[in-house]
């Protein structure tokens, strides 16, 4: 089937994917007296008085902003954010259909870091969270730091936290079927993107003790020259200073986890791994080995991006959750220990894991309840 094309004709046949509706009735003198003048007053002027209080009378309590410039986007990278209009649109729709979190798709005209923290913080009265969608890295960094900071309500930059979750998760079953344990694992990944930088910082929460991250220049080490600061910040956890190729670091490693480019790994990489290999090739739409070619070098478990292959790493697995969590619980900052739960309750949710069943299905109902339950469970 031609997703592409259908995906045209469904979205021209329903002109987006969604729409929003009143909770209240509007029918009666009475209901616009109530709801509109002069019965809104009094909400309005009890919000003044606490602001608490608009989580109360209004629908703050459930409402999250899913706001991008359209600089970092999946396999199209910047088309700007009226382009990356219908992927919001979809992030809104998986909000509500797996969390009923009501979400509202905000795309930007211009790409300035500064003026970026300067509009999400005017609009953040509005909404109870604002979820951050493919901004490029490093500026998505600088965005979300300065966000946390500046405003209390949840703060997420899904593309960062989400995939890392979902990864976590995978792994935690992954090891347990493998019989090893993160802190003896070696593993590679590819590339220090925003995601990589994210997952190898999750994974040292886990327990992650031997982390050698890969750019467009080669191997992260300490002391390599020209390092940003979010890459010197996991430049330690190549603990031997490696500094070789890909393929050279490959040799006895336990895991590889890419979110890079197509056809960065062979099936020879895979076969000089350490035994029971774990390979997370998630690059999009075509991942780093395809799991026919990594079989051939021995894999043992494979995840990828691909609903069509086993194993989907998929952040609508942990964003919904955790933002109804959040909002259920009015956590004003979720953290890494909300993201490290979120981890165990996805791996958790899968009770007999097998080498093909790591992670639940995106659409197997109750993964957001259980995720949702574990952030509450933090506070």
């Amino acid at each position: 089937m031609n997703y592409q094309e259908l995906s045209l004709q469904k979205h021209a046949q329903y002109k987006g994917k969604f729409t929003t509706e009143i909770k209240v009735p509007m029918k009666t003198k009475d209901d616009l007296a109530t709801y509109y003048s002069p019965g809104v007053a009094a909400p309005c002027l009890a919000i003044q008085k606490e602001p608490e209080e608009a989580y109360t009378y209004t629908s703050k309590n459930n409402t999250v902003a899913i706001i991008s410039d359209g600089s970092a986007v999946l396999w199209l990278w910047n088309i700007g954010g009226l382009a990356w209009l219908p992927v919001m649109e979809g992030k809104a729709a998986l909000f509500k259909r797996f969390a009923n979190v009501d979400g509202v798709p905000i795309v930007l005209q211009g790409q300035d870091v500064e003026e970026t923290i300067k509009t999400i913080i005017n609009i953040a009265p509005t909404f109870g969270g604002i979820n951050i969608e493919d901004i490029k890295a490093p500026q998505c960094f600088a965005i979300e730091k300065a966000l946390k900071k500046q405003l209390d309500i949840p703060v997420y930059h899904d593309d960062q936290h989400g995939t890392a979750v979902v990864t976590l998760a995978g792994i935690i079953n992954a090891l347990t079927l493998t019989d090893k344990k993160i802190e003896d694992c070696s593993i590679v990944m590819s590339w220090a993107w925003a995601a990589g930088i994210a997952i190898a910082k999750l994974l040292h929460s886990y327990g992650a003790r031997d982390i050698v991250m890969y750019d467009s220049r080669g191997a992260i080490y300490a002391g390599r020259e020209n390092l940003n600061p979010y890459k010197e910040s996991i430049a330690h956890l190549n603990k031997q200073n490696k500094t070789g190729t890909l393929s050279e670091s490959l040799v006895g490693a336990d895991i590889f986890i890419g979110i890079s480019q197509p056809d960065l790994v062979t099936a020879e990489d895979v076969q000089h791994m350490a035994d029971k290999p774990i390979v997370f090739a998630m690059a999009n739409p075509n991942p780093e080995i395809t799991p026919a070619e990594a079989e051939k070098g021995g894999v043992f478990i494979m995840a990828t991006g691909r609903s069509d292959y086993p194993n989907q790493v998929n952040n609508v697995l942990a964003f919904p959750g955790i933002f109804r969590g959040a909002l259920d619980a009015k956590i004003p900052h979720i953290t890494q220990e909300h993201n490290l739960a979120a981890a165990h309750a996805i791996a958790n949710f899968v009770t007999n894991p097998t080498p093909d069943k790591i992670v639940p299905s995106a659409l197997e109902e109750g993964v957001a309840e259980a995720v949702a339950q574990a952030v509450k469970n933090v506070g």
